[in-house]
């Protein structure tokens, strides 16, 4: 491995160290942001052949992007930055990632402790920068070529990469104080520094032993609680927001329990479930259309909840479960308190993928409970499709439902957050094309939706992403990635001129601030915008037009297809019609 340290001063070999440790754990990307005093680590990283090296100049684009690439490939990015206020700008990513456990390891450069509190240029405390959003914090020594220390740096860095993994995924962020000089310049004393020392061994069965993963055989048998569930006879299965690494196992699993038990299974749009539905007959998509009918709401009270994941994002469904106030048991991996409602709740410390279930044997039982859910969710889903069929306008509403039945088989889709990830909830419905959501629930804000689908959709085709007009603006930036993207992105922006969301809310009515202080919309021309970046712009004329381009999918490339909504118009439509699906 010594082919790939950098031995031309005690800088250029501490980062190189760095890179090297990081490759041998695993690691496979670095997004790079500019600057100075990160020059070290940037010569390192980009020079290392077997890491992908991404430079991108937006700090909170470079980490949302990266907070994209870890979503979708499982493995923490390394992000890296110079001094001073550039890291502040990852802030509002590292909150996402610790919200939604995505890995993320942070290297953010620093002066050395002489140059700090005396108003050094571009200098800041930088010490903790994230606070309690960290898996794990420390700051590196200043660089130094004795060994005990470059075996202190190696060993450290496979820490941060452990630490990343637990107790949950999450951001480790590394402060990495350098003294000038800071460019690659040569130390005669360093290049000597190899034929005086052994590296041979230094970097031995670190891909090996060095990496700590969680352990995939670490089955939880749940048999004891699952046939002291069965006795209850009205229970629903909740499949909250989730984002799988195996969705054909979630799914395989979740079905069993359904099976074995005999319940329903409310399946948020952001889980897998809607996209593989063919592993359950038991699916419900509709639970929030079926709760907005008060008489249905009460006759379909459960005495017990089985919670995997996050809550769903439906507001109705909290509502309903508030009141209900049914024992309630929460599935997941992490140790996370996911009970906002503060039920009577329990936890179960394991991941759907990670359950055993071969001590279990289903048997055939019939419900009339099950069976009422079901007949509903038929209904409910047969008025979706008879009154959007009708329907020739562009509507919001219309959207999720087009695509749940057009999409290509395995497509990843992003879904912004606001009326795009509610529309999905109200009318995503049932398929086989096992098609992978991808969102960012974790602090549920609109912040780097361009800059994580990008990611997302790096080195990969058949990909889309689904967003509002405001949520786009707000990560405008993240075009600027458009030169060094590889893969296909196809943006489906909805414009609807302002904030629709707030449409539903009781502020709408207060005419005299809503539009400029709520809504606050931007009337930016796309077109404009599109070609400002490069990026190739569509306005959607129909929905048959907009079903011509999106089967097949390009194959590479960035686009945008703007659908223009009038927003008014399309709350009310949802206002006025959406008691109708249940009748």
């Amino acid at each position: 491995m010594i082919k790939n340290l950098d031995f031309r001063n005690t800088n250029t070999l501490w980062s190189s160290i760095v890179a090297e440790t990081l490759f041998n754990l695993g690691l496979k990307t670095a997004v790079i942001c500019p600057g100075s005093r990160s020059t070290p680590l940037t010569i390192a990283f980009a020079n290392h052949p077997n890491i992908e090296t991404i430079p991108i100049l937006d700090e909170r684009s470079a980490s949302f992007f990266a907070l994209g690439i870890a979503k979708r490939s499982c493995l923490p990015v390394v992000l890296i930055c110079t001094s001073g206020t550039a890291g502040a700008n990852f802030y509002p990513a590292v909150i996402e990632a610790k919200e939604s456990k995505t890995a993320l390891l942070i290297l953010t450069a620093d002066r050395p402790p002489e140059l700090r509190d005396c108003h050094a240029g571009q200098s800041i405390d930088q010490v903790k920068l994230y606070g309690s959003y960290c898996n794990w914090y420390t700051e590196l020594s200043l660089p130094s070529i004795e060994m005990k220390l470059l075996s202190y740096l190696r060993q450290t860095i496979v820490s941060a990469w452990n630490k990343s993994f637990f107790p949950n995924k999450g951001v480790v962020h590394l402060n990495c104080p350098f003294r000038e000089p800071l460019t690659p310049f040569t130390q005669p004393e360093i290049e000597l520094f190899p034929s005086r020392t052994d590296f041979r061994d230094f970097f031995l069965d670190i891909y090996e032993h060095g990496k700590i993963y969680p352990s995939n055989h670490s089955k939880l048998d749940i048999s004891n609680y699952l046939n002291k569930w069965k006795f209850i006879e009205k229970g629903i299965i909740i499949a909250g927001v989730n984002n799988s690494t195996n969705p054909s196992l979630y799914c395989e699993n979740i079905a069993f329990i359904s099976k074995f038990l005999n319940y329903p299974i409310l399946a948020e749009a952001l889980s897998p479930l809607r996209n593989f539905a063919s592993k359950t007959s038991n699916l419900i998509n509709t639970y929030d259309t079926i709760l907005y009918n008060q008489k249905l709401s009460k006759y379909l009270k459960p005495d017990i909840v089985i919670q995997f994941g996050q809550f769903p994002t439906s507001k109705r469904l909290r509502e309903w479960l508030e009141k209900v106030k049914a024992q309630c048991w929460l599935i997941d991996s992490s140790s996370d308190n996911f009970d906002p409602l503060h039920n009577h709740s329990f936890s179960i410390c394991s991941s759907v993928e990670n359950l055993d279930l071969r001590n279990i044997t289903p048997t055939e039982l019939s419900s009339d409970y099950l069976t009422k859910w079901k007949t509903i969710n038929d209904n409910v889903n047969q008025n979706i499709e008879s009154i959007f069929i009708k329907i020739d306008s562009i509507l919001q509403a219309k959207l999720p439902f087009i695509l749940s039945k057009i999409l290509p088989h395995q497509t990843k889709i992003f879904i912004a957050n606001s009326m795009s990830v509610r529309y999905a909830e109200f009318f995503w419905l049932p398929n086989n094309k096992e098609l992978i959501p991808y969102f960012n629930r974790g602090a549920n804000g609109i912040d780097g939706t361009l800059s994580s689908a990008l990611g997302m959709a790096q080195n990969s085709s058949k990909n889309i992403l689904v967003t509002g007009d405001l949520a786009l603006l707000h990560d405008t930036n993240g075009f600027l990635i458009s030169k060094k993207f590889k893969g296909h992105l196809t943006i489906i922006l909805v414009n609807n001129s302002g904030g629709g969301i707030f449409e539903m809310l009781p502020i709408s009515k207060d005419k005299s601030l809503f539009e400029d202080y709520f809504v606050t919309p931007q009337n930016i021309d796309f077109a404009k915008l599109c070609n400002t970046y490069d990026i190739q712009h569509t306005s959607i004329k129909d929905w048959q037009h907009l079903k011509q381009l999106l089967n097949p999918l390009p194959s590479s490339g960035i686009r945008v297809l703007e659908l223009k909504i009038k927003r008014k118009e399309d709350a009310s439509w949802l206002k006025n019609n959406l008691d109708k699906f249940t009748y």
